[in-house]
């Protein structure tokens, strides 16, 4: 439906497809933050002296010491002088680990079935649903946690079939919102708030859990989410054509440069997905094999690395935050400033779109890889560990205009079922990382276990890079506009009537 954006003073002040991404650059950062802050919460929730007594009674302590005889890093001043609060809950360690792990079930599941329902019916309602069943989950969690641990699974699982829909839904809602030539900036505005609220998220975890005590940190996070269901509902829709807070002037301009009329009020053609020609499209695989080579990277960086800097160079708990939050900022200013880069060389037709999507993976993949490359060598140096750190998980802001943007421009009408796709099989890494890192280093806390893990990593980012360079595109794929005779992009043979009348 076209509504007329007369008088409209709104519209005219700010454009409304800035309004749609920091929003969902807000509603991303809110899915994040809520599926972490368990993790920093749960330091003040557990009775770590009762925990730690009954590990006792059950078995012998690990003899964790290096026996390689290589060179191990003393602690820094004050590493072992802090105290832990004990909360009301002797969660043993396999209860923990269920309690942190079962968001990935809920979040499994739930991306494909959710990106066809936003690309079919309404991907503002999608992510709506997203934010809104995280925010009441999280409400819930003080009460449930008080009933039983079991309960707390219910509630993580219910947040990760929430978050598990959050990119298709973002990605059928920048298909129909993102200009081209301002693809890569809006992709990277949107996907960099996972980082923001990451990082916020665990620092306001932290000082809330310290001052408030754990149940503040649900009900504080969940009630100022609030806000942003209710400007969700107001000032974002589905497309420039029902949007009433915009101006003529953009609608016109969005519309067209997407290849659609303003005035064309014929319903959304609902496509069915060619299966078979995605599934085979060197594009497409393209995707799926930087999505999942990067995500192992990913959470290597964001979740394993702080290990690292724990076990190995001997960290204390208050450095180790500082450290592993900071970078979470030049990661956003970073992504930010190469999208809008990419995004101007575009325009002026300095490079096209196949290699701004191969530029923002290359830095997405090779800057890490290079920064793990040097921890492996560089012993106990505090500082170039830290510097490392900073400027591998800035490059990985490159995926935000590199391949995580890429599914819109091979396939717009199906942008969130192929974001589902390739999220899904990158969900893995999230799963078997901490499982990998776990064993080698079990009783093996040494620069000579991490220099395996970091040189396992290093292979998949060459993968990602080999893969993404040879096979990677940036043009929209004959399997997008499917023909009415044409299944699963393969021509159907024509019966004997048609042949007749051919």
């Amino acid at each position: 439906m076209d509504v007329p954006a007369k008088g409209n003073v709104l519209g005219r002040l700010v454009p409304a497809r800035y309004i749609l991404a920091v929003l969902g650059s807000i509603g991303m950062a809110i899915v994040y933050g809520l599926k972490v802050n368990l993790s920093v919460a749960m330091v003040g929730m557990l009775n770590h002296t009762s925990i730690r007594l009954a590990a006792h009674a059950d078995r012998e302590p690990l003899d964790m010491g290096n026996h390689t005889g290589e060179l191990e890093c003393e602690p820094t001043s004050g590493g072992s002088n802090e105290t832990e609060l004990d909360g009301p809950f002797d969660w043993s360690s396999e209860i923990q680990g269920i309690v942190l792990s079962c968001y990935f079930w809920g979040y499994f599941v739930s991306q494909i079935p959710g990106a066809r329902v936003a690309e079919l019916f309404s991907a503002k309602w999608v992510m709506f649903f997203s934010v809104t069943i995280n925010v009441i989950c999280t409400l819930l969690t003080p009460v449930m946690a008080e009933a039983h641990y079991v309960a707390v699974v219910f509630m993580r699982i219910g947040e990760g079939i929430g978050g598990g829909v959050t990119f298709p839904a973002m990605h059928v809602l920048l298909s129909k919102w993102a200009p081209p030539a301002e693809r890569s900036v809006m992709a990277a505005l949107v996907y960099a708030g996972t980082s923001l609220g990451t990082v916020i998220s665990m620092l306001m975890a932290g000082v809330l859990t310290a001052s408030l005590g754990w149940e503040s940190v649900f009900y504080t996070m969940g009630g100022l989410s609030c806000i942003w269901c209710v400007l969700w509902v107001a000032l974002v829709q589905d497309s420039p054509q029902e949007q009433q807070l915009i101006s003529a002037e953009e609608r016109e301009m969005i519309v067209t440069s997407l290849g659609g009329k303003t005035n064309d009020h014929t319903p959304h053609k609902k496509l069915a997905v060619p299966w078979r020609a995605v599934l085979t499209s060197p594009a497409f695989l393209s995707i799926l094999v930087a999505h999942a080579c990067s995500n192992w990277g990913w959470y290597m960086l964001l979740i394993e690395l702080p290990f690292y800097m724990k076990q190995v160079l001997k960290f204390n708990m208050t450095e180790n935050a500082v450290t592993t939050s900071l970078p979470f900022l030049s990661l956003w200013i970073f992504s930010i400033a190469l999208s809008r880069t990419l995004d101007w060389m575009r325009a002026k037709d300095y490079i096209t779109t196949t290699t701004a999507r191969k530029i923002g993976t290359l830095f997405a993949s090779a800057v890490p890889a290079a920064c793990l490359l040097s921890l492996c060598y560089i012993g106990c140096n505090r500082g170039a560990a830290v510097a490392l750190m900073a400027i591998g998980v800035t490059g990985i802001g490159g995926m935000f205009c590199g391949f995580l943007s890429n599914h819109i421009d091979i396939a717009p009408n199906f942008a969130g079922t192929l974001m589902a796709l390739t999220n899904t099989v990158a969900t893995i890494p999230g799963i078997v990382v901490p499982i990998f890192v776990g064993v080698l280093t079990h009783g093996n806390q040494t620069i000579s276990a991490w220099r395996v893990i970091f040189f396992v990593t290093i292979g998949l980012y060459i993968v990602e890079i080999i893969a993404y360079t040879l096979f990677g595109s940036g043009e929209q794929q004959p399997w997008n506009n499917p023909p009415e005779d044409h299944e699963d992009g393969v021509e159907k043979p024509l019966n004997k009537t048609e042949k007749t009348l051919v």
